[in-house]
């Protein structure tokens, strides 16, 4: 078990396909997905498509953890709830503040700074790489009955007991001191 990854303790579940036209995984963020306080940083929220999800899917989460912040927590870039599962893929900018590219029915939670956006990488200066894991969680519920207000740790522990399959990309970035 590596401990270093989020979801070492969490039980199995069987994994899906998730890729993106915007990034590739193991690979660093491009600059449109940094924050915009990082030189080119435009806070855009990726592509996703992903398919092959379990039998039983009946909506999706999508969330995007920074486990190497300097924080001792990780830091929550984006938390996407109640994607229907007819649903499989997001366009690029879905992440936006008004989550114009969300499907009817999807809401984003706030971030770590509070706001309900997609917030790019922005990774302590010369504190090495960091690891992005982008996460569709397929659920076996079409409404995960967390509140819109709620923080992504909330969503994840209610996720917890109705995941069904887990599909990841790990992006990276890194600034120079």
């Amino acid at each position: 078990m590596n401990l270093n990854d989020p979801f070492a303790r969490l039980p199995k579940v069987p994994s899906f396909t998730v890729t993106s036209t915007t990034l590739t995984d193991g690979a660093p963020w491009p600059a449109e997905q940094m924050h915009a306080g990082v030189p080119g940083g435009e806070d855009i929220s990726p592509q996703l498509s992903w398919s092959g999800a379990p039998g039983g899917t009946k909506s999706y989460a999508v969330t995007v953890l920074d486990p190497d912040a300097p924080t001792g927590s990780g830091f929550w870039h984006w938390a996407v709830a109640d994607i229907p599962a007819t649903t499989l893929d997001l366009p690029e900018g879905a992440g936006d503040e008004t989550g114009s590219g969300l499907p009817q029915g999807a809401y984003q939670l706030p971030n770590d700074t509070r706001a309900a956006r997609f917030m790019g990488a922005a990774p302590m200066a010369g504190g090495g790489p960091d690891r992005y894991f982008i996460v569709v969680h397929a659920l076996d519920v079409e409404n995960i009955g967390v509140a819109a207000d709620a923080t992504p740790g909330w969503l994840g522990w209610i996720i917890a007991s109705h995941i069904l399959g887990r599909a990841v990309l790990v992006a990276t970035a890194e600034i120079p001191a």
